[in-house]
């Protein structure tokens, strides 16, 4: 009987060393390439901007149009609407997954460092209280991002309109 367990044991302890063998195989290249890259390079500022709207943008420029519910073949173009509590994004993409056009509105978000300090210089001690970022973007033209503020002192009001630069328009 001991003669047999020790014989199972010792089969079972061989059987186990085998296993640790990994051949190795060789894998087919793969190329990976972002077909929406000109949106998010014309999109991105290098400020901190809202993360809401960095996300929402992130999930247009990665949209693939040929895996969505949407998708035939007999279409050109297809529009696209994303959206989220602080604002929304229509997006056009062509019967490939280009991204051709969007038009985006955010209400509410952190304006960028040259915005607020435009702002602040023309208008010492006006509080903005409300704000719009509008980007329309082409790719062949790329983005035109606008903000509309909303600028309070006391009981006066005023609107004003600022490029990404800080510039008034």
């Amino acid at each position: 009987m001991k003669k047999i367990l020790f014989g199972l044991l010792a089969i079972g302890l061989t059987t186990q060393s085998f296993s640790q063998i990994i051949p190795t195989v060789e894998l087919s290249e793969v190329t990976v390439y972002a077909t929406n890259y000109k949106y998010l390079n014309d999109i991105n500022t290098g400020e901190l901007a809202s993360v809401p709207v960095k996300l929402l943008q992130e999930k247009v420029a990665t949209y693939d149009i040929k895996s969505s519910e949407y998708y035939q073949d007999d279409y050109d173009l297809y529009n696209i609407t994303f959206f989220i509590p602080e604002g929304k994004i229509l997006a056009a993409y062509d019967g490939d997954g280009k991204l051709l056009r969007t038009a985006e509105k955010f209400k509410d978000i952190n304006l960028p460092t040259s915005v607020r300090e435009s702002i602040a210089d023309r208008f010492p001690g006006w509080v903005i209280t409300k704000d719009i970022y509008l980007v329309s973007f082409t790719d062949v033209l790329g983005a035109k991002k606008t903000y509309k503020v909303k600028l309070e002192n006391g009981d006066k009001m005023l609107r004003v309109k600022l490029d990404e630069t800080g510039k008034f328009l």
